[in-house]
């Protein structure tokens, strides 16, 4: 049933995409309970769903429109249900959407998210579906209002937008040119975050390492690094993504000298083939990229670095490919979110000649995921018997009350299951401890032995709160792995 005007009117955003999207839609959280609606319950149909879609990928469409097409026999039966569409597919396509989904009530886009509940209530009100998506950011994100899916971690954004030309990426278009937030700013939410019980945030970014741009500061990413070093309570920073062109050793230095910044370094290669990295306007080399590597290694022995690559861009040759292969050998990732190239309308890549036959593009694809694979479970070896800190985290391991165990996040970033000894309390998410690897997997690690040093935190006991008072929070349903440059 519906929300009558005198009961609360419910919520559920849908989430495609990386962590911009993700922290977006704790933004939509925000200004729809701000506005007076309530989130919906675990399996309860909501008053009004909102996708915040993403653009990167073909099948992030498909998607899109199989779910719209799978609510308008829900909304044909439930009046005053509204659904909204936002994000960078609604920036993208715009009047697109209404075409092909007329039941649609509201398309936003990535410039104007502040807009939404006056969207939804002039859609009800005048009984037709609005359109509007501004060209330039209208408000900074981080002023507005957040729900935030977790009580112990938290993304933090220091800018938004990119000034790369990048030919297979559509993101530029949609998200705008650069845009920097004073590191004040930046410092007192991640200080205002922690009193709230938050131990951990990732400052999010198209590229991270040229944040200053704005303000005439090239070094202005190390400095907040160091910053947040200062911050008393804050446990862990991570930060994503780097563009490898613009990575600087002034950023290794104060990952290597800052405690609190995790021995992690997620950036993207995209290609190993010199060729097709130029072709892809992307201003490094793979000579270049390994040198990073190098220092980062030298500076911090114990980092882990994922990565992201893309497999079949067009005129890649099997010459092209092999050298992709060989520089995954040489950086020895410990993880790497695999792609295939998918034509994006409106970039440059998606009329360049040479485009790579599917079978080939499925065939090399399969052979990189295989190599990642077996790289990553040969550096997922060298731990077992060694002790790691793990951060207990909700909703890391999916068969976790079948197996008795707990999951969280090495230092490293690297995904640990361990064992709850019988008749022992588990550890609340956001707690900390030290456990033993007893066994490695390519994409995880296992602590059988259960736990020492166990140190129940701020951020477990506002996780307990937050337990106590409401409904926990529904996961967002991600459309593709992490994918930020």
């Amino acid at each position: 049933m519906i929300a009558t005007t005198t009961d609360q009117r419910t919520y559920e955003v849908i989430t495609y995409g990386c962590q911009m999207n993700v922290h977006d839609s704790e933004r939509i959280s925000g200004l729809l309970e701000d506005a007076g609606y309530a989130r919906v319950a675990e399996g309860a149909e909501a008053d009004v769903v909102v996708f915040n879609t993403c653009a990167v990928r073909e099948n992030a469409d498909n998607r899109l429109y199989g779910n719209l097409g799978h609510l308008r026999p829900v909304k044909l039966g439930r009046p005053g249900m509204q659904i909204a569409v936002g994000g960078c597919m609604a920036q993208k396509d715009q009047d697109v959407i209404l075409s092909r989904a007329p039941w649609v009530d509201v398309v936003f886009g990535t410039h104007n998210i502040g807009s939404l509940p006056v969207l939804l209530e002039r859609a009800r009100v005048e009984q037709e579906s609005q359109i509007e998506i501004e060209e330039a950011l209208t408000r900074f994100p981080s002023t507005l209002p957040t729900r935030r899916d977790s009580a112990y971690s938290a993304w933090v954004s220091i800018s938004v937008g990119c000034n790369n030309t990048c030919t297979f990426c559509i993101v530029p278009s949609l998200r705008g040119k650069e845009q920097d937030r004073r590191p004040g700013d930046v410092l007192a939410e991640i200080e205002a975050l922690v009193a709230q019980g938050v131990q951990e945030v990732t400052l999010l970014g198209q590229n991270v390492n040229s944040y200053g741009v704005e303000f005439g500061d090239r070094l202005a990413f190390g400095k907040l690094l160091r910053a947040c070093g200062d911050i008393e309570g804050l446990e862990r920073v991570r930060f994503t993504s780097p563009h490898p062109a613009a990575f600087t050793d002034d950023v290794i230095a104060a990952m290597a000298e800052t405690p609190n910044v995790m021995p992690s370094l997620h950036m993207p290669l995209q290609s190993g083939s010199d060729r097709v990295l130029r072709e892809m306007r992307r201003s490094y080399r793979s000579r270049k990229f390994l040198g990073i590597l190098e220092r980062v290694r030298e500076a911090i022995p114990d980092a882990a670095i994922t990565t992201d690559i893309i497999v079949g861009f067009p005129g890649e040759t099997d010459d092209d490919f092999e050298e992709t292969m060989e520089v995954v050998r040489q950086a020895r990732f410990s993880a790497a979110f695999t792609f295939q190239y998918s034509i994006r309308p409106g970039t440059p890549a998606a009329t360049m000649a040479g485009q790579v036959p599917k079978q080939v593009v499925q065939q090399r694809y399969e052979r990189l995921v295989d190599l990642v694979g077996e790289v990553a479970w040969q550096e997922n070896q060298r731990l077992v018997g060694e002790t790691v800190e793990v951060l207990f985290a909700d909703g890391e391991g999916r068969k976790d009350s079948a197996t008795h165990r707990v999951s969280g996040r090495a230092r490293d970033n690297r995904l640990v299951h361990v064992g709850v000894p019988e008749g022992v309390e588990a550890p609340r998410p956001g707690d900390i401890a030290d456990v033993r690897i007893t066994y490695a997997a390519p994409h995880h690690l296992n602590a059988d032995d259960g736990w020492t040093g166990l140190r129940r935190t701020r951020g477990g006991d506002a996780w307990a709160a937050r337990q106590a008072s409401s409904t926990p929070p529904r996961g967002v349903a991600l459309g593709l792995p992490v994918r930020l440059a």
